[in-house]
């Protein structure tokens, strides 16, 4: 694995062509993503920042707040532009205590779909990710034709566009692709996290974005020395550094790091202008070796 140094800004998704730089929303909603935000007005002032700086991919989710994401992205954006593409995904829900709860039936999955729709204010879902539970913490061998097929439906019924798949393994992206086309995965990989190496090389070679989740660390940021030294050389934060090192992994990953700080998202689309010498680019691929953290 070797990233490349140069890149383009745009990839494909579904039937559109993105900036390559999205927006994550799970961050709008309360402490560990349940309740509303601290700030509503923050939340609304960075999507609408996020929407003036060309960002055309909204990543989201009915099962963040419950609901509440979407109703910030709905007030803050509605009516939506024609080239803003949001995708959301489904396969759990919250319970009272804000516990993520597998929701697989066909009804569930019918229900959250239209709780999408409804929120975000569409009449179709651009792309809609399947999430799998069979492990709440690691991709876990399972099969999903039940509930792809319960979406594969849904899709054909005109309420969903496109189809991707969240937290899946190898196995489990080969059998959707047999029941139908997916356009996207959404898994975790960031600097530090890099099982899925192999599996972006191979989505690459047949046009499927790739979506890390987490891309900045999540719940625990990237820490490293060999980051922050780059960084500092560089005359940039960590942060960019760790973004503009994903965009020159491999011209099929689409980034969607999260923020509810309008400075924060800034800085993040600023990694998209950030040159990543050889020299660098070398250093930054010891980072998940033993001792790099």
């Amino acid at each position: 694995m070797t990233p490349i140094t140069a890149y383009s800004p745009t990839y494909k998704l579904g039937d559109r062509v993105v900036n390559r730089l999205g927006y994550g929303a799970m961050q709008l909603a309360g402490p560990g993503v349940f309740g509303p935000p601290k700030d509503h007005a923050a939340a609304l002032a960075v999507l609408r920042e996020a929407a003036a700086s060309e960002v055309d991919h909204i990543d989201t989710s009915d099962f963040y707040g419950p609901h509440v994401t979407n109703q910030i992205i709905r007030e803050a954006l509605h009516p939506h532009r024609d080239d803003l593409v949001i995708v959301t995904k489904i396969g759990a829900t919250r319970g009272a205590d804000g516990s993520w709860n597998p929701a697989f039936s066909p009804a569930k999955l019918t229900k959250a779909v239209h709780d999408n729709l409804r929120n975000l204010g569409l009449d179709t879902l651009n792309v809609v990710n399947l999430r799998c539970m069979f492990d709440p913490h690691h991709p876990a061998e399972g099969s999903i034709e039940a509930p792809l097929t319960a979406l594969a439906d849904l899709q054909r019924k005109g309420l969903v566009r496109h189809i991707g798949l969240s937290h899946v393994t190898p196995t489990q992206i080969a059998e959707g692709r047999r029941i139908c086309e997916i356009v996207c995965v959404q898994n975790q990989y960031n600097l530090a996290h890099r099982d899925d190496d192999e599996l972006i090389d191979a989505l690459a070679r047949d046009g499927i974005a790739y979506v890390p989740y987490f891309p900045l660390g999540g719940f625990t940021p990237l820490q490293s020395s060999t980051l922050s030294s780059v960084a500092a050389r560089l005359g940039a934060t960590p942060m960019q550094v760790a973004l503009a090192w994903l965009l020159r992994r491999s011209p099929n990953i689409l980034l969607i790091p999260g923020t509810s700080s309008v400075k924060h998202l800034r800085e993040n689309l600023a990694a998209g202008e950030l040159v990543l010498p050889d020299d660098a680019i070398e250093e930054l691929n010891g980072v998940a070796s033993a001792g790099a953290i």
